[in-house]
């Protein structure tokens, strides 16, 4: 028999998509708080913390993204 995958709730493309649009708001609030971090000499220690936002929201960006286009091209490529 030959069925269809089934992708779970978190895996379709509107919460993908959600995802994506979310992960960019966190990654450029990531960027806005290095850019506070470096302002304020006293603060410069802890740019690590909005570094790490950023890269770990652009790691789950990249992740999603590359979900969502195996799903585009599972869907082309029946």
């Amino acid at each position: 028999m030959f069925r269809k995958a089934i992708y779970p709730f978190y895996d379709s493309e509107k919460a993908c998509i959600i995802i994506l649009i979310i992960m960019l708001i966190i990654f450029l609030f990531g960027i806005a708080g290095i850019s506070a971090a470096h302002e304020d000499a006293q603060h410069t220690g802890y740019t690590w913390v909005p570094a790490l936002l950023s890269i770990l929201s652009l790691a789950v960006f990249i992740s999603t993204a590359v979900r969502l286009i195996r799903h585009y091209h599972d869907r082309i490529s029946k």
